[in-house]
């Protein structure tokens, strides 16, 4: 099983080769080590959690860019519910006040979702 760090790197050489010209950026803030005083800086900096993975900056019809959630694990339920942790209920916050803004926002799980979605 892939990890994030993995899928991040994936993405990445995926978006470089097929799409040159792109403009993205993943937010890998989460993933550092910092000293306290970076992480203090970090937190008054971007004071809101749930911040996606990724935003691709591109206009596509209706949308003003598109913000993905990375994911290497199911987030749903057998029954198609959504699983309930705090950590993703911020995402998901986040994602849908994104989306209200004009944004495409969404979580995608594994490579070939986040293929599809791009």
């Amino acid at each position: 099983m892939e990890n994030e760090k993995q899928l991040v790197q994936q993405v990445a050489d995926y978006l470089q080769l097929q799409y040159k010209d792109l403009i993205y950026r993943f937010d890998l803030a989460a993933d550092l080590r910092m000293t306290i005083g970076q992480a203090t800086r970090n937190k008054r900096l971007h004071p809101r959690r749930g911040y996606p993975d990724l935003f691709i900056a591109k206009p596509v019809g209706k949308y003003h860019g598109l913000f993905i959630e990375l994911k290497v694990v199911n987030i749903y339920k057998k029954d198609g519910s959504f699983r309930t942790s705090e950590h993703l209920q911020e995402q998901q916050a986040m994602l849908s006040d994104l989306n209200s803004q004009g944004y495409y926002a969404c979580f995608c799980i594994g490579f070939d979702e986040v293929k599809k979605t791009v």
